[in-house]
């Protein structure tokens, strides 16, 4: 999939206020990690994650998406009734029904002109809503649209702690709900623009996918529980991975050392370690932020491209992968000539 006229304008995110670390975590379940010989520390050590983010109680998914849009329109220097397609992909929500796009599109004011819709596809929700409004762009059908989501993950944390504590809970229902602990909060969003009305000419030059859905098992999620096999999810989500990036260079025209920043989707450091290594990828390329922000779910990677550029990392000249992976399992890695 290769785009000739579609330019990432203008990025916004908003972290949530309150700072939540691992051993917070771990002082609450204490009485389960005792009883059931998990040391304490565990969750940083085996997954790098360190402190993770929290809205205030009650924050609804649309709510932080929109202050996302905000930032992002504003940093576009366009205003709401410019955007004519809306995209959220985040895996919270506030309902079942109606979208979430509704609801944002709401909070920010956009116009009756303008399209508004959820694509749910857990944590390639965003890349996938960059691809929907890119496809458009790339067909004419609009100028501008804006990508969001928010993810908003205390109330099943929380929810989950508190079964752990539980007395019928054993260690293996304790490992399968492990992954909840490494969650975290943040909104981002992105402006995408046609090429000849761009002003940033960040242009995005194409996606390559690969799917392997005969382990669609392996990681399942309510908005109050998400149970996981970590091993699982480890092999193949790294082998989903590995396969999509000869395909990605073939997209992009990629060469060994074309790449100059990978950000990938931020789970934990074993999986960087392994995908990266055995892509040959040097982790001197890679933007982390899953040790203060853990686990943001579609969130991750826009998230940490835009604290990128942010913090000047990434800089005009620069190509970019944008490497997601998602339960299912999928693979979307996403070129951009910054």
């Amino acid at each position: 999939m290769r785009f000739q006229n579609v330019c990432i304008e203008a990025m916004g995110h908003i972290l949530p206020p309150h700072l939540v670390l691992s051993t917070d975590l771990e002082d609450r379940m204490q009485p389960a990690m005792n009883r059931l010989g998990f040391p304490r520390g565990m969750i940083e050590k085996l997954t790098g994650v360190r402190e993770r983010r929290w809205w205030d109680p009650g924050v609804q998914p649309s709510q932080a998406a929109a202050l996302a849009g905000e930032r992002a329109l504003e940093n576009a220097g366009l205003n709401a009734s410019q955007v004519q397609v809306l995209v959220n992909g985040s895996v919270s929500r506030d309902y079942l029904e109606p979208a979430t796009a509704t609801l944002i599109a709401g909070n920010l004011g956009l116009g009756r002109h303008c399209m508004n819709l959820d694509v749910n596809n857990a944590c390639l929700g965003f890349i996938n809503g960059m691809l929907v409004v890119a496809n458009m762009i790339e067909l004419g059908q609009v100028d501008y649209g804006l990508v969001t989501a928010a993810e908003v993950t205390r109330e099943g944390v929380e929810a989950t702690m508190d079964r752990m504590l539980q007395s019928n809970v054993n260690a293996d229902e304790f490992r399968q709900n492990f992954a909840s602990f490494t969650l975290g909060s943040a909104a981002v969003a992105v402006v995408l623009a046609r090429k000849e009305r761009s002003k940033s000419q960040h242009i995005l030059r194409g996606a390559a996918y690969r799917a392997a859905t005969e382990y669609n098992y392996l990681c399942v999620a309510n908005h109050l529980e998400m149970r996981a096999d970590a091993h699982g999810l480890l092999h193949h989500g790294v082998d989903c991975a590995v396969d999509t990036w000869p395909y990605a260079m073939e997209v992009m025209n990629w060469t060994d050392d074309s790449v100059d920043e990978v950000v990938f989707h931020q789970v934990g450091m074993t999986h960087f370690v392994q995908t990266f290594t055995r892509l040959g990828i040097p982790l001197e390329k890679a933007l982390v932020t899953f040790p203060y922000l853990g686990n943001t779910g579609p969130v991750s990677v826009p998230v940490t491209v835009a604290m990128g550029v942010e913090q000047g990392r990434i800089q005009r000249g620069k190509e970019v992968a944008m490497f997601g992976v998602g339960s299912g399992l999928g693979s979307i890695i996403l070129g951009v000539s910054w």
